[in-house]
């Protein structure tokens, strides 16, 4: 058991949590580069710009697939050479598409990495809630997923930047050398924890099953949905706005560096009230869907919408992976977010198509409407979450297994557990 002097006294193992949250930042950019230099990548491959397109889509459903049969084909292997392994797929995958002058290829290629990326979703939070004393697992796993919000706010521009001053082959190759580069950090700050020995291991359906999990991937698929609906349709409902002219840019600008705000934010308090910084980062979002429904006319009213957006956005994942870690426990959290990873696939995909369907046949003006209900629904399955799912209490002090398991592999940066 963790006590609240343990965690006042334990220190976060800075190094080991960096070099996972740049794994993250490595995984987010390999998947989503292509989507910046179509124009550049379709005559080398000699393929239309909705085909260098479908490298993403590929990617993705890789991902999709592969999470969960893969996280329970590796689990009794020792995890850090799994991490390391994912790792050296994604580099030779960037690799290949660096060389490659053929579009099976390359699409072969991203298949690869979407396998790989997948894997390590399914590692990256569990890992670092291993790491530390669990009073600190919440800061743990916001660092890790900082890595998400860089690549997102800052990563995926300057490698297109790059790219347009040295080439897309050049910045694949850079992606390619700086995976290989952080298989050597891993190695060397990411502590070793063996892998899950077959008896220790719990049915996938079995630990879905568990009180509080089926509640947390509701609101990842309920928020996904909700999100995608409006950031995969920015640029007509801020056309629709009289925000147009090529300032969409602007507005994402605004959303990325909100939603580094929103992740220092959630770091500061996840430990401490994880329930209340989720209902009020989700009932931020529900009240923006709302103003962005009836006054997003106004340009100021616009940018200032997708700025608390974005930082309502920027915290939500961390906040939704700690509850879902913590409702596992840290032995089995891999199993739970393998299917997280996929439920988040799924939201990603629907709701682009729900937005879709609703700008085609209701216009943009319906998009923040259509969204609204969705993330209502994810505000009140937390609500109503109290008991498993979302705690009102500080989770993780005392209580790193589900109830009626031990409660002696509690990890330290010292000690090991099993996976």
């Amino acid at each position: 058991m963790t006590t609240s002097s343990q965690v006042k006294g334990a220190a976060l193992p800075w190094s080991g949590l960096l070099a996972l949250s740049a794994t993250a930042f490595i995984a987010v950019l390999t998947e989503l580069l292509p989507a910046g230099l179509l124009p550049s990548m379709a005559p080398a491959l000699g393929v239309s710009e909705s085909r260098v397109g479908f490298l993403v889509t590929g990617y993705a459903a890789a991902s999709f697939l592969a999470a969960i049969p893969l996280t329970a084909a590796l689990r009794g292997l020792p995890r850090r050479p799994v991490l390391n392994g994912a790792l050296i797929g994604l580099a030779v995958s960037d690799a290949l598409v660096a060389l490659s002058s053929s579009y099976a290829l390359s699409f072969a290629a991203r298949l690869l990495a979407g396998a790989m990326g997948g894997t390590l979703w399914a590692m990256l939070a569990a890992y670092a809630a291993r790491m530390v004393p669990a009073g600190l697992r919440g800061r743990a796993i916001a660092i890790v997923l900082a890595g998400i919000t860089l690549a997102l706010a800052l990563g995926v521009p300057a490698g297109t930047a790059l790219a347009g001053a040295v080439g897309w082959r050049a910045a694949f190759a850079a992606l390619a050398g700086c995976a290989v580069a952080l298989v050597g950090w891993v190695r060397w700050r990411v502590p070793a924890f063996p892998g899950e020995p077959p008896h220790a291991r719990v049915p996938f359906l079995k630990a879905a099953a568990r009180p509080g999990i089926r509640p947390v991937l509701s609101v990842t698929l309920f928020l996904l949905l909700g999100h995608q609906v409006m950031y995969t349709y920015l640029a007509p409902f801020a056309r629709h706005a009289g925000f147009g002219g090529g300032r969409t840019g602007l507005l994402l600008a605004v959303f990325g560096a909100a939603t580094v705000a929103g992740i220092w934010v959630t770091g500061v308090l996840v430990d401490r009230r994880p329930r209340a910084t989720l209902l009020t980062a989700l009932a931020l979002f529900a009240a923006v869907l709302l103003v962005l429904g009836r006054y997003a006319g106004t340009p100021a009213v616009l940018v200032g919408s997708v700025a608390l957006w974005g930082m309502a956005f920027g915290g939500a994942p961390t906040l939704i992976q700690t509850a879902l870690v913590n409702a596992s426990g840290p032995a089995d959290a891999e199993v739970a977010t393998s299917l997280q990873t996929t439920v988040y696939n799924t939201g990603v995909a629907a709701g682009s198509l729900a937005g879709g369907l609703a700008l085609d046949r209701l216009g943009a003006a319906a998009l923040p409407w259509t969204a609204l209900p969705l993330v209502s629904a994810a505000l009140v399955v937390v609500a109503l979450g109290r008991r498993h799912a979302f705690p009102g209490s500080r989770p993780g002090v005392g209580r790193d297994r589900p109830s009626g398991q031990p409660s002696s592999s509690v990890v330290t940066p010292k000690t090991r557990c099993r996976a």
